[in-house]
């Protein structure tokens, strides 16, 4: 019995692994009209405006979760007594509370959002989208426990990016909203990402059974997933500290480029985050039979695929970055070398967001300390960077590169730290490298630069499939072995049928 489960926990990485790779690459396909759409009709002006905005927005949003996107499987795992709906509704209650206090405060007091001051009155709506965002982060990460992973491909990689996309042109052709439309878009494609989980949700759990919230028990709650909470804020802190830190020493122009260059960086990020769901699932039952070798082979084995998918990926985009921003608008084009080091720092990243996915549960307050170690060390590498790119009169893309080179050294410094610390916990070694990566990252360069002769449309349009298809076929054929290639094996989920 206890050799068939590492199977069925490999057996369910690897189905959350395949779809949300195609989440992925529907994400890809829907968040490049957004893009091009905000680079030439808003222009980097009105996007780093709506930048600084969402930073405080998405930031409070995850604060207001209270670290439920990783804590309610935990939750769901240990208290087998009450209805699995009850506790979920307990989570929702109180991050219903607190995103309405926080949206009515910012309704109130709107500067951090718009901190140059310029904002319409429908811009202040955007407040809005804080419960909203910190539901549907509740509400997935149910779906998630259940090993229900398309629903978070429906939300986020289809709905979310269609519907930003698509009401972000249609606003702008309206008087009453063209200033104020990137603001009107996101809030439309939160709701309905929430709409989209929510009618999963309901399917799957029901309604609550005999539920009846109590303040003495939600408070305890809350005290609990204050560390998780606070963790899962500074994670993201760090992908949106560079913007705020660049705001304040350049202009809004080179902000809107940055913000490009990192929407174009996270589309890869988002493989990584989204095996988080289905990985605390598993970790947490393993946990609970103290099966620490299993956990720290998950691990490894889910680390390694996202790197192995990252990298190409970062490859791909990066090698022909200047098309890839130039697509957005000729004065993206300065935010090529962010680009290239924002890539590279969510590849070093993996080994982090895999180690903290287990860190939380054995070690949460350690890991809350090295967040806090990683982004103050963010912090005080941008602002030497930056200060010594004015002092040596570089402009302002030297700027972005600067922000952009911090985040990817106190990452990296995050990744090892944490896999030490994990190692030390489970007793197991903790790796994600595997040299077939730098084997199947040599010939994509090589293709990719010959790529870059090309003229601009057929470098984006042969150079990056070509890139993928070099990568992909080294990568497979000497870097991934049999337990990898469960990953696209979906003859495999046959085995769980019996159990279902």
């Amino acid at each position: 019995m206890s050799e068939e489960k590492p199977d069925e926990d490999l057996s369910a990485l690897a189905k959350g692994g395949r779809q949300n790779f195609f989440g992925f690459l529907l994400r890809l396909v829907a968040r490049l009209p957004f893009l091009f759409i905000a680079g030439r009709l808003y222009g980097p002006d009105a996007l780093g405006r709506f930048a600084s905005a969402l930073v405080v927005v998405e930031l409070v949003a995850l604060v207001c979760a209270m670290g439920e996107k990783r804590g309610l499987a935990q939750r769901l795992a240990e208290d087998e007594e009450a209805h699995p709906a009850n506790l979920v509704y307990d989570g929702m209650l109180l991050a219903l509370l607190f995103s309405l206090v926080a949206a009515a405060f910012f309704w109130l007091v709107p500067a951090p959002l718009f901190p140059s001051g310029e904002f319409t009155a429908l811009d202040r709506f955007i407040v809005l989208a804080i419960p909203g965002y910190a539901l549907t982060e509740i509400v997935l990460a149910a779906q998630a426990y259940r090993y229900d992973i398309a629903t978070t491909v429906r939300a986020r990689a289809v709905v979310e990016p269609w519907t930003i996309s698509i009401m972000a042109g249609a606003f702008y052709y309206f008087p009453a909203t063209s200033e104020s439309g990137l603001a009107m878009a996101y809030l439309a494609s939160i709701y309905a990402g929430l709409a989209t989980g929510l009618w999963s949700f309901f399917r799957s759990y029901g309604p609550p059974r005999g539920w009846r919230p109590h303040p003495v028990y939600m408070g305890r709650m809350t005290v609990r997933a204050l560390p998780l909470a606070t963790a899962d804020a500074i994670e993201w802190g760090t992908r949106r500290l560079d913007i705020f830190i660049l705001g304040l020493f350049a202009a809004p122009t080179a902000v809107g480029v940055y913000y490009i260059a990192q929407q174009v960086a996270s589309l890869p990020q988002k493989l990584k985050t989204s095996f988080e769901p289905i990985l605390g699932p598993v970790i947490t039952k393993n946990l609970k039979t103290k099966n620490y070798e299993a956990i720290a082979r998950q691990v490894c084995q889910v680390g390694f695929w996202i790197v192995a998918m990252q990298a190409g990926i970062a490859l791909a985009l990066g090698v022909p970055g200047e098309a890839v921003m130039g697509l957005v608008g000729p004065e993206f084009v300065g935010g090529t070398g962010a680009l290239a080091f924002l890539l590279a720092a969510e590849v070093v990243a993996a080994t982090a967001v895999v180690s903290e996915a287990v860190l939380i549960y054995v070690a949460r307050v350690k890991n809350l300390w090295i967040s806090i170690g990683t982004i103050a060390l963010q912090g005080v590498l941008t602002v030497v960077l930056i200060e010594a790119m004015v002092a040596g009169g570089y402009g302002e893309p030297y700027k972005a590169a600067a922000a952009a080179i911090a985040l990817m050294v106190a990452l990296g410094t995050a990744s090892l730290v944490k896999a030490v610390l994990l190692g030390k916990y489970l007793d197991q070694s903790i790796n994600t490298f595997r040299w077939p990566l730098v084997w199947a990252a040599a010939p994509a360069v090589v293709v990719g630069w010959l790529a870059t002769q090309l003229p601009e449309w057929a470098e984006l349009i042969v150079g990056i499939p070509a890139i993928l298809a070099v990568y992909g076929f080294v990568i497979w054929t000497r870097g991934f072995g049999p337990e990898d290639r469960v990953l696209f094996r979906r003859n495999l989920d046959k085995d769980e049928a019996p159990a279902g």
